[in-house]
């Protein structure tokens, strides 16, 4: 058994550990938080696209658009999202596994493959793999990543999809369903979707200008650029929850760790005592005879 000042030792730093991931849990609670709001705030302008692509494709404008033309895969690019950081879980390698698999099924099918790593975690699992041939790595982002940052990695994807480098651009991230419950995703962005929905008498009866094939292209390519964004921010709200999640267990754990440690030096210290009483005892009785 150990000392009671070994147990002391180890209940300071078992407590010691309690305060960095409670602030780490409280840290991460806040920017979830934050990270929710940003989601539902770019929801608005997703809904008004969709519904704008939804009248332009019951024109059949969408049909002459670059962004809209399917064509078979025999190449596509994977935009993979994962952290910076660790301790959030199972946050980054659930992204891994996805994107192991999605390269494995790729191989399977004869299509090749390229990737842009967005997060440490993806760079560092991309470099790993053999037949990853990685585009762009883009590394501590923040959590609402400015024009600039967005802009360099749309550019690089639809170029390669433009030119018929790529057939097709996919996005792995994780989406967030609630603080509860994330999920791994795939999700393609080019050939370009959006959700179909009712179409408002204002959109059917509005001016489009100069025209409605140039309204599209800008509604197209920002609509791509929020689908990344959204991505992003899911991304992050998903990091965060898992973060949280992860250092409340590590307090838990540490709370009935200290608490464990702390009633065996209570035993320690009471067979100590007992010990002495027994020595006493005895003493008193060899010098009583």
């Amino acid at each position: 058994m150990a000392s009671t000042q070994q147990l002391k030792s180890r209940i300071r730093s078992v407590k010691s550990t309690k305060q960095i991931t409670k602030a780490m849990q409280m840290v991460a609670a806040s920017k979830m938080r934050r990270a929710q709001e940003a989601v539902k705030a770019s929801e608005e302008y997703t809904n008004a696209a969709n519904e704008l692509l939804t009248f332009f494709a019951s024109q059949g404008i969408t049909d002459r658009h670059p962004f809209f033309q399917e064509r078979k895969v025999k190449s596509r690019l994977l935009i993979v999202i994962t952290g910076d950081k660790g301790l959030a879980g199972a946050y980054n390698s659930n992204i891994a596994k996805t994107y192991i698999t999605a390269m494995r099924e790729d191989k399977k099918d004869g299509i090749q493959t390229k990737t842009i790593a967005v997060g440490r975690k993806a760079s560092q699992y991309a470099v790993r793999l053999n037949n990853a041939d990685i585009i762009g790595v883009y590394e501590n982002l923040p959590d609402r990543p400015g024009t600039s940052e967005m802009r360099a990695i749309l550019d690089t994807a639809i170029a390669k999809f433009e030119s018929g480098e790529v057939d097709a651009v996919d996005v792995i991230y994780t989406r967030f369903i609630s603080g509860m419950n994330q999920q791994a995703t795939v999700k393609r962005i080019l050939p370009a979707g959006f959700d179909e929905t009712e179409v408002s008498d204002d959109v059917i009866n509005a001016a489009y200008e100069p025209s409605a094939s140039e309204v599209l292209r800008g509604v197209s390519y920002r609509l791509v650029l929020t689908q990344i964004y959204q991505a992003i921010l899911d991304a992050r709200a998903s990091e965060h929850s898992m973060r949280m999640m992860a250092m409340k267990n590590a307090t838990d754990n540490a709370s009935e760790l200290a608490d464990d440690l702390t009633l065996e030096m209570n035993k320690a210290r009471q067979g100590a005592i007992t010990q002495e009483l027994a020595e006493i005892s005895g003493g008193v009785e060899a010098l009583s005879e």
